[in-house]
């Protein structure tokens, strides 16, 4: 595999079976995992061990946001729940102010730094539509930014930014995972960092929902729960 990809990977599920998925493709991974403030770093950990089980270098990347503006960044704001429940035009507590221009800018500069081709993300649209950097108008304005603001456009020699999981559903999702081997017991979506899934936040909501409709169980509700401290 000599041709190269930066993957964004974060430690939940999707990125995960992006990261395959590229790999599926030829690609030699790169992936950047980052650390920006979020509530806990289990799901940096996760990443971590999804990269080294997928065959995948990886760097770390600090970024401090100390203006928070998140329930992710802020343990002061309330994490959101059950969002099913709620008007699906409502952005979530749990949005990151422009988190994906800031991801995409690094892995943009990654990439053109080792000659990547493509930067993978596992963004998708469907289930968590109150993002507006999930949508596939936000993936089509970053085409004219990397055209006119790097040496790579400018010489013709653009980098593509993938989403290969935009218009799936999480049972498709995870299907394909499960078909390209990825170990989702390594995985981590929920919004605390718990021993277990808490199974109250939306994140835990669309992931139990998927896995049922899958057909498949999930690895990470079968391990023994423990006393948690409040």
């Amino acid at each position: 595999m000599n041709k190269k990809a930066v993957v964004l990977l974060s430690g939940g599920l999707d990125s995960a079976v992006t990261l395959a998925v590229a790999r599926r493709g030829g690609f030699n991974c790169h992936c950047l995992i980052f650390d920006y403030g979020q509530r806990h770093n289990k799901e940096i950990g996760s990443a971590k061990k999804v990269a080294q089980d997928l065959g995948s270098k990886y760097k770390l990347v600090k970024i401090e946001l100390p203006w928070k503006g998140s329930s992710l960044l802020d343990e002061k704001v309330k994490l959101t729940e059950s969002l099913q429940t709620k008007g699906r035009n409502e952005i979530p507590a749990t949005y990151v102010p422009a988190r994906n221009i800031i991801f995409l800018s690094c892995a943009l500069s990654y990439a053109e730094a080792i000659g990547a081709k493509a930067i993978y993300i596992g963004a998708h649209q469907q289930d968590y539509s109150g993002y507006p950097d999930c949508r596939k108008e936000f993936f089509h304005a970053m085409k004219p930014v990397i055209a006119y603001g790097t040496r790579s456009g400018v010489q013709k020699n653009k980098i593509k930014i993938l989403t290969p999981l935009l218009h799936k559903r999480k049972a498709e999702i995870i299907k394909i995972g499960n078909s390209l081997g990825v170990d989702f017991g390594l995985t981590w979506s929920c919004y605390r960092g718990l021993s277990v899934p808490c199974g109250k936040c939306d994140s835990c909501y669309y992931r139990k929902k998927g896995f049922i409709e899958a057909g498949l169980e999930d690895p990470l509700l079968n391990k023994p729960r423990r006393r948690e401290k409040k």
